[in-house]
């Protein structure tokens, strides 16, 4: 971490802290804020974690879930009073404020400590300290070697390590996307002795699904899935009125970006959907090719090198024809891919 001595120095005595995440948190946004949460409360920190949004049902596991401060209108100057009170704020798995709507402005005017932990691209330059790294497959691995770096491993219990591990397992695609490094694995290995559970995890996270997302995701695959041999893309579109077909959740659609990449030949994969009158697109790709440079050029976006998203503004079929439109223009660098 940056500054690693100062940052120590000024969490030496009790503070109010606040834990901010990404709008649509997924298990490395929360399991990374909820293991770091339970760690600070450990050192006898006030500790708030708040969430832009709401999150999937399949991550109320996590140890810390019921205290979680979700946004909504209602408790939206409730939340700002919070904010307004933090000494300091831990801004964790994003790389701009832009991305956690209004809280994001809340944060901007706080005089409080503000401390980034990420691995996304080009990052913000917002806060006081700094635990970023892009080559970092999860930001749960960055909260953990920032244990580490505080000599604090011994604080790491179960509930802990099951969080940390969460976003460890998920952000490297269970261990199978390129962005798994030796760090990766030294890292699990160190939290299942300190009390992870993989199996426990794993079966939380990839195999707990209702009836209504199962055949959701037999219906995209079987209907909704495009394949276009001459670009090495897939893709997959879903309106408003499919999702609430299928009684579509918040993180339904997690993961079914990856099933187009899983087709042989194919190097890009894009999942557009629409969720309540707001467009999102899901970038999946192999190899050199940025889905990350994409995204962020045409679609407000941005993320990973081989994983980003983006959002779109004008409707779904819209989006879709700006898509198919400037796909032209990365035709040569996907026909070059291996």
């Amino acid at each position: 971490m940056t500054h690693l001595q100062q940052f120590n120095e000024f969490l030496s005595s009790a503070r109010e802290v606040v834990i901010v995440t990404h709008h649509k948190p997924d298990a490395d946004a929360l399991g990374s804020s909820l293991g770091l949460a339970a760690y600070l409360k450990k050192k006898g920190h006030q500790v708030f974690v708040i969430t832009p949004s709401d999150y999937p049902s399949f991550l109320n596991w996590l140890p810390g879930n019921d205290e979680v401060i979700i946004y909504n209108d209602r408790i939206e100057n409730q939340i700002a009073e919070r904010v307004a009170k933090a000494e300091i704020i831990f801004c964790l798995d994003f790389s701009a404020l832009g991305r956690i709507n209004s809280i994001g402005e809340m944060i901007r005017k706080s005089s409080a400590k503000k401390v980034l932990i990420d691995h996304h691209l080009e990052p913000e330059k917002f806060a006081d300290f700094e635990q970023w790294d892009p080559k970092a497959a999860s930001t749960a691995g960055l909260v953990y070697e920032l244990l580490i770096e505080l000599g604090d491993r011994t604080k790491i219990d179960a509930d802990i390590a099951d969080c940390l591990y969460a976003g460890l397992l998920t952000d490297t695609g269970g261990f199978r996307h390129n962005n798994t490094r030796r760090e990766e694995f030294m890292i699990a290995s160190d939290l299942v002795s300190l009390g992870a559970n993989p199996t426990k995890v794993s079966k939380l996270i990839y195999d707990t699904n209702t009836l209504e997302r199962l055949r959701l995701m037999g219906y995209v695959l079987s209907e909704k899935l495009v394949v276009l041999p001459e670009y090495k893309t897939a893709y997959m579109t879903l309106n408003q009125e499919e999702l609430k077909k299928f009684g579509s959740q918040s993180g339904d659609t997690e993961g079914f970006v990856n099933y187009g990449l899983s087709i042989e030949g194919i190097r890009l994969s894009v999942m557009i959907y629409q969720r309540n009158d707001e467009v999102k697109l899901s970038f999946r790709s192999l190899g050199d090719f940025s889905v990350n440079e994409m995204a962020r050029k045409y679609f407000n976006g941005g993320g990973h090198k081989n994983a980003s998203g983006g959002t779109s503004s004008t409707s779904l079929q819209a989006t879709l024809e700006n898509f198919l439109k400037i796909l032209p223009e990365y035709k040569e660098k996907l026909l070059s891919e291996k």
